[in-house]
This record gives structure tokens, C-alpha cells and sequence, in this order.
């Protein structure tokens, strides 16, 4: 950490140098009023093809000029806050609800997020922005800044992100989901990807094109998503994350603004607004709280339970990225990418009924037997594999727009998609020494020592068709961006499963009794010890939220 914020001191200091030593160098603003007259149009037209036109932009030349600063003629200082959205704030206040509903476990149990999913491309694709910012910047194509002014806007970026992030880690002492250590709120590797998103956004995406912020804000989302697939973190440490990183790195570029004024300035914000009237083809990224029909029962007393099992969910989070291009200011077609996960309330009776399964069967042996388990039986425990019910969706469908002014427009779409659950499971786990028969417990053949789990408890709902409609508002704050604040709604009918499996105990304890059982007894004692329901919901769901655009 030390480190990193030398490093960042030497760039600024740098930069600070690289400005002052070639003040006198730098041309003046010619801002005089007979400039703006109609005979030195060749004049204006040449500089707005230079510092405005994305597609006429002159010929790249390579540009290695670390620490030599310039200016180019008619750009003009950016105000301290002028680029401000603070577009960070609600999502990294949405983290803070989204984690607040999390449920407390009991100390012995484990609880931890296991997907298949792995993948180590998130831990290059945090560096995306800041590659493709370098990257432009070495070929020759002019962005916002100079080097001396990219090197300090980055670095105060990332130092502020640097500086919040792990306050706030030692601070909150979030453990992650897969277990190994305590530093999950907020996630670091989000948020250095969006500050790297809002670096590129600000040199080329407000300067040249918006595609470069959707490309820089769209990986930077992606890698947010890997975060939680690869079981690192959980949905609140991304959307914590990716609020601070677009914080940090827009209050980087504000105070950069405040101390070099108009030195080191190169391009301008591309002239004009991206009306949504007339350019309401978008790609935005969104977060939400959602909320619906979210409960289930199952018949448990017939199992040996002292209670039906009813499991109520809390309020979701959803994060999305959706798009769509506008054949007129009215139609278009586009579609939505979105993962929703929503808490269990009431999860750790699950575990208490686990518990009561291996008191029932501890009592149920002779005296002899208890005593050879305690002597060989090591550990017990029930392992939370997923907390939360996960859904990963997509849809395409038809979108419509009804401009209302120059700045705001209402949104409605029509979708279709396909809906996938992560299930909810419970491993229970249990390890020891194979040093008698339940037939024998004097008998000792092996002595090998065992370490196993088994699904002890799942509930899982099936992949299914969805169907969706939903209404927004759209305000067009400045050239190609937008906020929008929607209310979605979607439907669709599943099928629940729950599996129940307390006959794993025996069959992990006493292998070789199990093994001696004929078909018929096997059978019977799955139907004495396991369970499987089954049923069919329909599901409302509503999603509240805001979204930051990019019109094209």
C-alpha cells in the first residue's frame, strides 16, 4: 500500500514538473470574439474535425512523451465536479442493503457459495480499461489528456480506490463465501476494474466514441459476475465495488481538473447531445432490489422432522446488462442479460433439523455402538453449499420509447427468455475411522480412516421459459448518457424439487452392512430415510431499480 501511493505521489509530482516547466511553451487559448466570424470558418471547421469528430480523425502518430506535456489550441478546462455523475453512490449504497439481509449462521456450520463454474480470466480482465487506455494511447490516438495528466488522473483514481477499499475490508471483516479469509466487502477486483472502465470512459468513451465505454464498463461488469460465479464474492461486494471504482475514479479526474485547470487537455467532449429522441438505441448496466413470490412448503413431519419446512426469501438483488438498437424513435429490438440472487430467511433451521437427524440416530444405537463411534468418529458438520436462490436469465424481445422532451423519454418493452436456478443444497459431512460393523462393534477390519459428504438437502427449480414487460424513465444528462430508473416485471411457472437424504449417515458409517443389504431391503430403506417432492409455482417477479446508459 505504501508503495502504490509513492508511486502515485511521483507520478503527480511529475506531472505537476512536466506543467510547469513547459508553461511558457504552451499556446493561449485564443477565445477572442472576431475568431468566431464567419470568414475564419476554414480555421473552425479544421479544429472541429481535429478535437470533435470520431470518424475524421487525424492520422496516428505514436506518442512515447511520458513526462512532456502539451496542449492542444482550443480546448478548454473542465470545471472541478463537471464530469461528475455520481452514478457510484446508489450501487455502492445498494451493497450495503444487500449485504445488511444477510443471514447469520451458527458458528459450527460452514456456508459457503459452490458453483462449477472456474475460470481465472477475471484476474486479467480488471485490467482491461487501463490496458486499452495505454494501448490507444502508445498507438497515437489522442484521447482526453496528455501522458503527464493521464498518469496523474490514474493514479489519484486508483490511489482513492486503494485507500477506500481496504479501509473498509479491514475494517467490515466480510468473510467470503468459499471460506478462506475475512476481506470479502467490498471486492477489490471490481472495483479496479471500474476504475479502469471510468479511465477509458473518460479518455476515449466521452472524447471519441461510446463504444469505448461500452466495451470498458461492459468487461468491467463481466468481471464483477466472475467474481461471484468463481464463488469469491458475494453480490454485495460486487455492486460495492463497482460503486467505488467509478467514485474513485471520477473523483481522480475532479481533483485533477481542480489542480492543472486547462493544462495538458487535448480533446474536448464530443459536441452535442445523443438526444433520446433521437438516439435512443442504448447499452446500459443496472442494479435493483427485487421483490415477488418468494415461498415454498414441504411435507416434513412424515420424515422424522418436528416441523413443515417453509422457506421464505428475502428481498434480491439483480444485476444486469441490456441493451438495444431503435430502427426510429419509437421500436427497436434488444435484450438483457441478468443474475438475481435472493436470501433464504429462516436457513439455519434446515441445519437444526440436520442436527436433530444425528441425535435421532445416535440414540437409536445400543450402548456398545455410541461408544465405538465416539471413540472412532472424529468430526460432524453440515456444509451450506448455496445460501441463496441464484437465477441466471436472458431475453430478447421488442422495446419502445416515447420521447417526452429533449432530456426525457418513457421506456416499455416486451421480452421472452429462458430462466436458470442454482440450486440450494446442504452437504452434510462426517470423518473418522471404519474400525467396526453396526452388526459388531467389536469387530475391527480396517481401522482406514474415512473423510466424506453427501447431498443432504437440496432444493432446485428447473430451467423454464420466462416472460417480461417493464416500465422506465429515462433522463439524457449529457452527450450519449443517460440515467434510468425502471420497474420490471416477469413471470414464469417452475417446477421446485426438494431432495432429502438422512440415510447417507448410515451408509457412510456402516459401508459394509450397506453394501450386505438386499434390493428389496436397499429399497426400503431409502423410502425410510430419503425424500423427494416436487412442486409447481408460478413466479412473479418485480425488479426495482437504476441504470447508467450509453445512447448511440
Amino acid at each position: 500500500m505504501k508503495h502504490f501511493l509513492t508511486a502515485v505521489l511521483v507520478c503527480i509530482s511529475l506531472a505537476a514538473s512536466a506543467y510547469t516547466n513547459n508553461y511558457k511553451d504552451m499556446e493561449p487559448l485564443k477565445l477572442d470574439v472576431p475568431e468566431m466570424k464567419a470568414e475564419l470558418a476554414p480555421v473552425a471547421t479544421e479544429n472541429f474535425d481535429l478535437h470533435s469528430m470520431a470518424l475524421e480523425a487525424p492520422e496516428a502518430k505514436m506518442d512515447f512523451a511520458f513526462f512532456k506535456s502539451r496542449t492542444n489550441p482550443g480546448t478548454k478546462a473542465y470545471k472541478f465536479m463537471d464530469d461528475m455523475t455520481f452514478v457510484g453512490v446508489p450501487l455502492f449504497i445498494a451493497g450495503i442493503i444487500a449485504k445488511s439481509e444477510k443471514n447469520a449462521f451458527k458458528q459450527q456450520t460452514k456456508h459457503s457459495l459452490v458453483t462449477k463454474f472456474k475460470t481465472g480470466i477475471d484476474d486479467y480482465t480488471q485490467f482491461f480499461g487501463p490496458a486499452a487506455v495505454v494501448g490507444l494511447k502508445l498507438a497515437g490516438v489522442e484521447g482526453r489528456s496528455d501522458w503527464p495528466r493521464l498518469l496523474a488522473s490514474a493514479g489519484m483514481g486508483y490511489g482513492i480506490m486503494a485507500l477506500f477499499v481496504n479501509t473498509i475490508k479491514h475494517t467490515a471483516k466480510e468473510m467470503r463465501p468459499d471460506g478462506t479469509s475475512a476481506n470479502s466487502w467490498p471486492s477489490g477486483h471490481t472495483a479496479t476494474a471500474f476504475v479502469g472502465a471510468t479511465l477509458l470512459h473518460k479518455e476515449y468513451g466521452l472524447t471519441r466514441s461510446p463504444w469505448y465505454s461500452v466495451a470498458g464498463y461492459g468487461v468491467a461488469t463481466a468481471t464483477g459476475v466472475m467474481r461471484v460465479l468463481n464463488n469469491r464474492h458475494w453480490i454485495s461486494d460486487v455492486l460495492s465495488g463497482a460503486g467505488l471504482g467509478i467514485l474513485s475514479g471520477e473523483l481522480g479526474y475532479a481533483i485533477c481538473d481542480l489542480l492543472f485547470k486547462g493544462k495538458g487537455l487535448l480533446r474536448n467532449d464530443i459536441p452535442g447531445m445523443a438526444s433520446v429522441i433521437t438516439h435512443p438505441s442504448f447499452f446500459s448496466i443496472s442494479m435493483g432490489i427485487g421483490f415477488g413470490t418468494r415461498d415454498f412448503d414441504f411435507n416434513m413431519k412424515d420424515y422424522g422432522w418436528s416441523d413443515d419446512l417453509h422457506l421464505k426469501f428475502q428481498a434480491s438483488t439483480a444485476v444486469a446488462a441490456e441493451g438495444a438498437y431503435f430502427f426510429n424513435p419509437y421500436i427497436g429490438v434488444g435484450g438483457r442479460l441478468r443474475v438475481k440472487s435472493t436470501p433464504i430467511k429462516g436457513w439455519d433451521k434446515i441445519v437444526d433439523f440436520g442436527w436433530e437427524d444425528v441425535d435421532y440416530f445416535y440414540n437409536s444405537l445400543e450402548a456398545d455402538e455410541q461408544k465405538a463411534l465416539d471413540q472412532n468418529l472424529d468430526n460432524v458438520d453440515f456444509i451450506i453449499e448455496s445460501d441463496h436462490l441464484t437465477e441466471f436469465s436472458g431475453d430478447l424481445g421488442v422495446y419502445f420509447n416515447l420521447p417526452l422532451s429533449d432530456r426525457f423519454a418513457l421506456g416499455s418493452k416486451l421480452l421472452v427468455g429462458r430462466s436458470t436456478m442454482q440450486e440450494l443444497a446442504l452437504d452434510a459431512q462426517i470423518s473418522g475411522q471404519h474400525s467396526y460393523k453396526a452388526s459388531d462393534p467389536t469387530d475391527n477390519p480396517t481401522g482406514d480412516a474415512f473423510d466424506y459428504s453427501w447431498d443432504y438437502f437440496k432444493v432446485k427449480g428447473n430451467n423454464s421459459t420466462k416472460f417480461g414487460t417493464g416500465i422506465s424513465l429515462t433522463y439524457a444528462y449529457k452527450q450519449n448518457f443517460s440515467w434510468k430508473v425502471f420497474l420490471d416485471y416477469d413471470y414464469t411457472r417452475k417446477t421446485y424439487t426438494m431432495d432429502y437424504d438422512f440415510g447417507g449417515l448410515y451408509e457412510t458409517l456402516f459401508p459394509e452392512d450397506y453394501a450386505a443389504l438386499t434390493p428389496q431391503e436397499n429399497k426400503e430403506f431409502k423410502e425410510a430415510t430419503s425424500a423427494s417432492q416436487s412442486i409447481k409455482k408460478a413466479m412473479h417477479s418485480f425488479v426495482l431499480g437504476a441504470s447508467f446508459a450509453i445512447n448511440f
